[in-house]
């Protein structure tokens, strides 16, 4: 049976204790893990080569940049491992991590990573890590930079422009910009990273006013592959500007992106949990939110259908929130009107809001797919994800999420970077598909399972004419291609720039990790 590594996770021993209390893990997990959702390791062939030029890149690391090169035996470097969100990434183990603190020293480091004696290192780079497969973060035997210490926040006196290291968490942004009745359309989760978010284009709370977290972008500093430190804008490197907003890391490392703010104040957010019995009522307030022709741009709301594999239990949890400090809005008025288990939905900080409590390491996937807003496709996916869930249920269980997030006409018209292929017209929706599991030893069935049933949504969605060719990069999974819904003409695009700032594909041979061109 195949492992985690084949499958692009890593195989891990199972971890100690009782079926029971792996799955008590995961029964704890029901409150918190629905705000939390917001590679493929190196070929065998070669492998031994790039160990070798790894050890020699290390080594050439520590001499242009001393102290700041983490081994296996320094405190420091366990620290960094067990600061990865999921265990496929966890488990791996890079010959060194680097720890750069400025732009320089980035800008050395890929100086030194792409100099003939390190031609065949690979290496990684380290956000936050909210891509759970192994290898998007992290690397087995290369070399990780660690972006987590380029994490400086400013506010430009005269423009308002938000200047953010490319190393820092939503969280530390809106804690600096609160007080000062400023945001940036960021993500909806603060433990997620603001430059991985940010390069796959960015679904914010602010997205119906603003448009993408990318749309919102002046400008990106980012060491490009010859080792050179680049501001790119509207009026230098415009090609390269267009290109990195969707084109995730293939191009260079950003080092930091400078934001056009949002005013804010207090908003409405929280969640409202209802019974599996409510689904019919829950997918109709939905849908009316979602396919509304006056999309209220204040809303945003994610609707997620929870499954435990031991229990067999669902239920339902929404995140409905509003950009103004109203505690009723009317968009909402439907859905709150629904018998519910427990609401918290509470005028608040958005500081307040995107705190969320870690969780300790488990085993993750994504999968999405965006769709057309319709009642009976909404009935038809419930019907097939139960179908096909409620009798699976691998050694120590699995946790699944299906999580719906309007992607209205009112985001889509605002997105001024075509480089996503989206079409313009109707009303769509955003699925994230996540399994949550404990043990390794299921990573195999799992992903099976998983990559079936998204096949028969899709399949369901097609006959009905709602299939749409976009996927969210940010939520997609290794198997899925998410550059070829972007259309042919905007990957040949992409292709080209990685040719004319990346004439020797740093970036896509050297740094495996992400979906390459």
């Amino acid at each position: 049976m195949k492992g985690c590594a084949e499958l692009g996770y890593l195989e891990i021993p199972p971890g100690e204790g009782k079926e029971e209390g792996a799955m008590k893990n995961l029964e704890n997990l029901l409150g918190s893990v629905w705000n939390y959702i917001f590679g493929t390791n190196s070929e065998i062939e070669g492998a031994r080569t790039s160990q070798s030029a790894s050890k020699v890149s290390c080594s050439s690391l520590e001499q242009a940049l001393p102290s700041k090169v983490l081994y296996p035996s320094n405190a420091t470097y366990q620290s960094t491992l067990s600061s990865y969100w999921s265990l496929q990434e966890a488990n791996l183990s890079p010959s060194c991590f680097l720890a750069p603190t400025s732009p320089s020293d980035l800008a050395q480091a890929v100086s030194v990573l792409t100099a003939p004696s390190s031609s065949h290192c690979k290496f990684a780079i380290k956000g936050a890590t909210h891509a759970p497969a192994a290898g998007f973060a992290n690397i087995d035997g290369g070399v990780t930079i660690d972006m987590s210490r380029l994490d400086s926040i400013t506010v430009d006196d005269g423009t308002k422009v938000v200047s953010v290291g490319a190393g820092a968490e939503w969280i530390d942004v809106y804690r600096f910009l609160d007080p000062l009745g400023l945001t940036v359309a960021g993500g909806r989760n603060g433990a997620v990273g603001v430059a991985g978010l940010t390069l796959g284009g960015g679904i914010s709370y602010w997205s119906p006013q603003v448009g993408l977290t990318c749309d919102t972008v002046v400008n990106f500093e980012i060491v490009l592959a010859d080792g050179k430190l680049t501001n790119v804008n509207a009026t230098s490197h415009s090609d390269l500007f267009k290109a990195l907003k969707g084109g995730a890391n293939n191009f260079g490392v950003v080092t930091r992106i400078d934001y056009t703010p949002v005013q804010i104040g207090q908003i409405l957010g929280g969640s409202v949990v209802n019974s599996i019995g409510q689904s019919s009522a829950i997918f109709q307030a939905f849908t009316n939110i979602a396919d509304s022709a006056e999309y209220d741009v204040h809303a945003s709301i994610v609707t997620g259908l929870i499954f435990n594999s031991t229990t067999k239990s669902w239920v339902i949890s929404s995140n409905p929130l509003y950009t103004k400090p109203v505690a009723r809005p009317a968009v909402y008025e439907e859905l709150f009107q629904i018998p519910q288990l427990t609401n918290s939905s509470a005028i608040q900080n958005l500081s307040t809001l995107a705190a969320e409590a870690a969780t300790r390491p488990l085993n993750w996937a994504f999968y999405t797919g965006t769709y057309g807003v319709s009642l009976p496709l909404l009935e038809n996916f419930f019907n097939i994800v139960n179908s096909t869930v409620y009798s699976f249920n691998p050694t120590g269980g699995v946790l699944w999420d299906i999580a719906l997030e309007p992607f209205p006409t009112a985001i889509k018209k605002l997105t001024k970077n075509d480089i996503f292929g989206i079409s313009q017209e109707g009303n769509d929706f955003v699925l994230l598909l996540t399994a949550i599991w404990p043990d390794s030893s299921s990573c195999s069935e799992i992903s099976t399972q998983a990559q079936s049933l998204l096949a028969e949504l899709d399949k369901s969605a097609e006959e009905s004419g709602l299939l749409r060719q976009y996927q969210y990069i940010n939520y997609a999974n290794p198997s899925q291609k998410p550059f070829e819904g972007y259309g042919a003409k905007n990957l040949a695009f992409l292709k080209q720039m990685s040719k004319k700032y990346d004439p020797k594909g740093v970036f896509q041979r050297q740094v495996p990790g992400g979906f390459k061109l």
